[in-house]
């Protein structure tokens, strides 16, 4: 028994084939287009379908908070430098260097929301695979992979990402094992995959977060080797929208 076109498509999943056949090849016939057309408008259709899926899914996987755009986030409030510096950041090439990207300042200064909304560009301008999470959740899902004797595999799977993105590092008052995993995944990604961070501690006061003077020197080293690092000051933007809210 014989397939019909749309069980020999559907067998080779060409699922934008079936949907867009009928409706080009109305505009071939009426466009008098030759067969090589025909097929390179159906293929072209094919791919940008296989785009826009791809790009929802790792919008999707990413965890990025859908507020953290940069429609949402007034270029005013930002200043000159981070400005400059987001016109370069867009254009991905850090990633082929895994560069990483350090965001400092007071809380409320727009550090989540920026690198959230980068993140979000790299995926849709580049399908880049992005992860973002608070460092308090990652360190806790490492801990626990170390504790079972898995921490290598966890870390194999975030090493699909070409980003992570840390947010609130400076939030995190750990204990020596925690310290420990959250090190392990900043020397694992040292110059194969790209890592953002925001923290409202400047790197003097990391050891907080270290506890020990040379683990906290030797992740600094690592982070700061290729690096773009933007300082956000000004008032607190949460704060000028609570203001606006009450007017």
């Amino acid at each position: 028994m014989k397939s019909t076109t749309n069980e020999l498509l559907r067998d080779l999943k060409l699922s934008t084939f079936i949907n867009q056949f009928p409706i080009l090849e109305k505009k071939a016939v009426k466009g008098d287009w030759s067969y090589e057309r025909f097929l390179k408008e159906l293929s072209l259709s094919e791919l940008d379908h296989r785009k826009e899926m791809k790009t929802a899914r790792l919008l999707k996987q990413s965890k990025i908070p859908p507020q953290y755009t940069f429609e949402t986030l007034d270029p005013k409030l930002l200043t000159t430098n981070v400005r400059k510096e987001l016109s370069i950041l867009l254009k991905g090439e850090f990633l082929y260097d895994a560069s990483n990207v350090l965001a400092f300042g007071l809380p409320g200064r727009g550090k989540s929301h920026f690198l959230g909304a980068l993140g979000r560009e790299l995926i849709l301008r580049y399908n880049t695979s992005v992860y973002f999470s608070p460092t308090f959740k990652i360190v806790e899902k490492l801990l626990v992979a170390k504790k079972e004797f898995g921490l290598e595999s966890a870390l194999k799977r975030l090493d699909k990402f070409d980003v992570i993105i840390l947010d609130d590092i400076g939030y995190v008052q750990q204990s020596r094992d925690e310290m420990e995993v959250l090190f392990t995944l900043l020397a694992d990604r040292y110059e194969r995959k790209s890592i953002m961070i925001s923290s409202n501690l400047v790197f003097s006061k990391w050891d907080k977060i270290f506890k020990d003077p040379m683990t906290t020197m030797a992740a600094v080293d690592r982070l700061v080797h290729h690096s773009t690092i933007l300082e956000f000051s000004g008032e607190s933007i949460r704060a000028m929208e609570a203001q606006k809210r009450k007017k």
